[in-house]
């Protein structure tokens, strides 16, 4: 369950440059590494080819695609924050986005989210968020970066 509602601009405003929360944990599986890698053609046996890894790969193991875990940032987002009232939400940019460690399969990694950046674009509001993936027992982050959102609210 999401720990911040928002249901407006001005109720946004009150976060700006504040932290809006952390998620709870996933655990990244080899399926889903499988799975992202058919969905991207990224079949390269660093993700996907256990045995292999187990020998041939710095890591030991298999990792996850960098993309794989931005692509769950939507999912960690609204772990952590419940946006209502909405008629549409778009993706709308990444920025600064830097990987800092890898995530293993069978690691558990959550986001912390900040409230960067607010504007109202006639009557669109611009969301930017900083972001930082946490892999469980790490201390390096797997990334940091930000990302924006326009909402649309009703």
């Amino acid at each position: 369950m999401a720990q911040v509602i928002i249901k407006s601009y001005q109720d946004f405003e009150n976060y700006l440059g504040k932290e809006l929360g952390v998620s709870d944990y996933l655990e990244i599986t080899q399926e889903q590494v499988n799975q992202f890698a058919d969905a991207t053609l990224d079949h390269q046996w660093i993700h996907t080819d256990p045995e292999r890894a187990k020998v041939e790969s710095p890591f030991k193991t298999t990792i996850a695609h960098g993309y794989l875990t931005v692509s769950l940032l939507k999912h960690f987002w609204d772990d952590v924050v419940e946006v209502q009232n909405t008629k549409a939400i778009i993706n709308y940019g990444i920025d600064k986005f830097k990987f800092g460690e890898y995530v293993a399969v069978g690691d558990k990694v959550r986001v912390r989210v900040w409230l960067h950046g607010l504007n109202d674009l006639r009557g669109i509001t611009k969301l930017q968020l900083k972001v930082r993936m946490e892999i469980e027992n790490k201390k390096k982050p797997a990334y940091e970066g930000l990302i924006t959102f326009l909402y649309h609210f009703n």
